[in-house]
């Protein structure tokens, strides 16, 4: 758990701030999962933290919610001219990529249980980068 908030830290993904009456604080959640190698023995446990988007406010908290894809016609165009002119294609994943994405609106979360601040338990996270759980995540 504590790697994964080392990642949200090096990602700048968020900010301590005071708590402000007016505003709309979404709880975090940790979620647990096994990594198991290809017969079935846990190599590791991991932990990742997400937000519970399902309390986000319309028009307060999102205002979009898709996932950019690109359409069917495209690829096969880029695969078409790929094989016309011999070109390599190649692809790529990015990790924690839902870490990346800058957010738009003004989002806060609650610090995570467990890892609460000593010197301000009452401070929420003002996210700046989108975080696994957010309605707008997939914009990323």
């Amino acid at each position: 758990m504590q790697e994964e908030l080392n990642q949200l830290e090096r990602n700048k993904v968020w900010t301590l701030v005071p708590r402000l009456k007016s505003t709309n604080v979404i709880g975090t959640k940790w979620i647990y999962r096994n990594k198991s190698d290809k017969d079935g023995n846990i190599m590791c446990n991991k932990a990742k933290l997400v937000a519970q988007g399902y309390s986000q406010i319309v028009g307060i908290d999102f205002e979009e919610t898709f996932a950019p894809v690109a359409r069917l016609e495209s690829i096969r165009l880029l695969f078409s001219i790929s094989c016309v002119h011999k070109f390599k294609l190649y692809q790529r994943d990015v990790k924690s990529a839902f870490l990346n994405g800058f957010l738009q609106e003004e989002v806060f979360v609650e610090q995570p249980k467990g890892f609460v601040d000593a010197y301000h338990p009452n401070h929420v996270y003002r996210l700046k980068k989108s975080l696994y759980g957010l309605k707008q995540a997939p914009r990323a």
